[in-house]
């Protein structure tokens, strides 16, 4: 059941992926996912800080993120930025998405298109 749940979400879109990944591994806020997206791909992966915001709500409102606590590291920071980490689920969807995407690269070697 809870594979199924998660599957429902699948596959992630590029951009939500992305998302997903910087926070998984920090609880970070909305500027910083932009900086961190933004610097792992090498500006592949266009984010904007409306869309950005927009994607955030729908993961929140889909369950596949939550609002945490800001890291103890932060210095105390601005109590207005909203920190965000994967939920359970989302992890739960890392995990699937990370699976399907691995199948996809065994086959496009398995038929020449990809060295290694």
């Amino acid at each position: 059941m809870a594979n199924e749940t998660a599957e429902r979400h699948l596959p992630l879109k590029a951009d939500v992926l992305e998302i997903m990944l910087a926070i998984a591994e920090e609880p970070m806020h909305g500027y910083a996912i932009l900086s961190h997206v933004r610097e792992r791909t090498q500006g592949r992966v266009a984010l904007e800080t409306g869309p950005l915001y927009r994607r955030l709500r729908r993961l929140l409102d889909d369950g596949l993120v939550q609002e945490v606590e800001a890291p103890d590291d932060t210095g105390g920071g601005d109590d207005r930025r909203r920190y965000y980490a994967p939920s359970e689920l989302g992890r739960r969807v890392l995990a699937l998405e990370a699976e399907r995407l691995e199948t996809v690269v065994r086959r496009q070697r398995a038929l020449g298109l990809l060295g290694g």
